[in-house]
Parts: structure tokens; sequence; C-alpha cells
């Protein structure tokens, strides 16, 4: 790769939108679901699959479901996403708040 195009390459990373909302683990093996908060939606997926995979995940109770049934038993959704435009501590405020919301929806446990 031309260092042109990787400099592009690494502006366009850096430009791109990041999208933070709330995310669902569910396991359709035992029903359970589990709910998080993410600043960045489109990686969140990828870092719990690699510690689960690892068997390093600190959420001892998706871990040892995981362990139990697989990976195939799993999926993972987005359940909402937030406000881009929102100051950070408003926004920080508001995921806690809407975290809260779809653990009580779900009944779910928060990650």
């Amino acid at each position: 790769m031309r260092t042109e195009d990787r400099k592009a390459a690494v502006d366009a990373y850096k430009k791109r939108e990041v999208e933070g909302g709330i995310y669902a683990v569910r396991c359709v093996a035992s029903g359970e679901v589990w709910v998080g908060g993410a600043p960045d939606l489109s990686k969140i997926q990828n870092r719990l699959w690699f510690t689960l995979r690892q068997g390093t995940n600190t959420h001892r109770s998706l871990q040892s479901k995981w362990n139990a049934h697989g990976a195939e038993a799993f999926s993972f959704e987005i359940i909402e996403r937030l406000d881009v435009e929102e100051i950070g501590y408003v926004r920080d405020r508001i995921m806690k708040e809407r975290l809260v919301h779809w653990a009580e929806q779900l009944r779910a446990v928060r990650i």
C-alpha cells in the first residue's frame, strides 16, 4: 500500500461516525439475555466474542453459558442507537438510563 493511500485510509477511519448504544447478547440454549452499552457499537461484538473465546470475559454468568453451550448458541443484537450529537457526559447519563430500561424490559443481566 502506498503511503498516500495509507494516510487516506487512516483519515477516513478517524472521520467515521462512531455510533453508541445498547446491545443484547442472547443464549438460545438457556434463554438468558445480557445487555450492555457501548460508545462504539461497531466494535463491541468483536471484543465480546474475543474475550469469550479466550475464556477471559469478566462477566462470569455470560462466560459460563458460553463455555457450556458454545458460540453457536449466542446471538448479538443492537437494540437501541443513541444520538451522536449529545455531549459526552449527557450521552453517558442517557446510556446508563437506557441500559437500566432495557435490562428491566428484557429481564436481562447488565454487563
